[in-house]
């Protein structure tokens, strides 16, 4: 029998991006063997995906409460181990909540819930049941971000003094100013959504990524949010200043209504000594500032790199890698902690951080509504 870790998927079916993505990634070291799922809502197109993947019919379940049930009838050596949802927000909490009481490791997309009382459910629902459960901040498994961490924890670039965010999108700017077309996208719907489109979707990115390299912990926000119209109650485009830790100041800047822009990440981190900066659409380069001296570059699959980051590369120096192969470093680490070897926390994203992001998302919208204040991160 198989020793790889059996996954189970739920949504990320038909022409879904990020279905693909973590399907690949999961594929990676060899760790997880894909065997059963619900991909679509509809049944009869989720047997057709199912069999477009290569699955037999008879673990591809019609929903939830049907795939449990089957699957606890099977021996603990045959039955799903982990499960991914994959599915849009308003979904996530129920998914995972039925799938955490019943034993089932979890690895889930973000934001984790739409609401912070539901993450708060889930964080101490996972605790007693003692699971695994990942939230997929993808661009952390990212070899070079990885380095900037452990380089910032040893002290690289000193004391840290400014941290600094920006994510710029223009993917919803020819819908947000068509009527019809706003009312007909999910991500502007707040039931299907949650509370915030914008800084809920990639300002979390953001939030968590700051934290996750830094060391930093945001104590405080001030949020001034844009919807652009009246009737268009999510954010599109945002910004948010930060009060970290030992006095540190940010911010971050997040939009969807960045007229041209792809996908365009950029993470900052200044100290007393140096800076580090990190740029998703190159997300090979790694540049370290110092003042009076020229900037370095620094670069996946080198001696120089830390054992996290050499940990995360696949390929040899000067071979490109991206984000299925950093959803992949994310898959892996959640595999170590599956099969109680020996990781380092910063593998994979934990709960906590999915917890701490859908508070950042809840004060943000809080912020804005009470006139743009400080208000404080839990």
């Amino acid at each position: 029998m198989s020793s790889k870790i059996r996954l189970g998927i739920l949504g990320g079916g038909s022409n879904s991006l990020i279905g693909v993505v973590h399907r690949i990634a999961s594929s990676m070291f060899d760790k997880y063997q894909l065997v059963g799922g619900i991909f679509n809502s509809n049944h009869k197109d989720n047997l057709g995906f199912a069999k477009s993947i290569g699955l037999p019919s008879n673990r591809v379940y019609s929903d939830l409460d049907i795939l449990v049930t089957e699957e606890l009838k099977l021996s603990k050596e045959k039955r799903i181990q982990v499960v991914s949802v994959l599915t849009p927000n308003f979904l996530h909490y129920s998914m995972a909540k039925k799938l955490i009481e019943n034993g089932f490791h979890v690895i889930c997309e973000k934001p984790l819930t739409t609401t912070y009382a539901e993450a708060k459910d889930l964080f101490n629902a996972a605790e007693k049941a003692n699971i695994i459960f990942a939230v997929t901040y993808t661009y952390t498994g990212y070899p070079m971000v990885r380095q900037m961490r452990e380089m910032i924890l040893n002290g690289v670039i000193g004391k840290v003094q400014k941290i600094d965010a920006q994510y710029y999108q223009g993917w919803i700017n020819p819908i947000i100013h068509d009527v019809e077309k706003r009312k007909n996208t999910w991500r502007l719907n707040p039931e299907k959504s949650g509370i915030s489109c914008c800084i809920g979707d990639i300002g979390t990115h953001a939030f968590n990524m700051l934290e996750y390299v830094s060391g930093v912990t945001i104590e405080s926000i001030l949020a001034d949010l844009n919807h652009v119209y009246e009737d268009n109650v999510m954010d599109i485009d945002g910004t948010v200043l930060l009060r970290g830790t030992n006095k540190v100041k940010g911010v971050i800047c997040a939009s969807q209504i960045a007229t041209g822009e792809e996908n365009d990440f950029q993470v900052k981190i200044y100290g007393d000594k140096a800076g580090l900066k990190w740029e998703q659409e190159n997300p090979n380069y790694l540049y370290l500032m110092e003042e009076g001296k020229p900037i370095q570059t620094l670069k996946p699959g080198h001696e120089y790199n830390s054992a996290i980051s050499l940990d995360g590369t696949k390929l040899p120096p000067g071979h490109p890698e991206g984000i299925f192969d950093a959803m992949g470093n994310i898959y892996k680490g959640v595999a170590r902690a599956i099969n109680n070897e020996e990781y380092n926390v910063g593998e994979f994203p934990n709960l906590l951080e999915g917890l701490r992001g859908m508070n950042f998302i809840e004060k943000s919208v809080e912020s804005h509504k009470r006139g743009n204040v400080w208000v404080s991160i839990e």
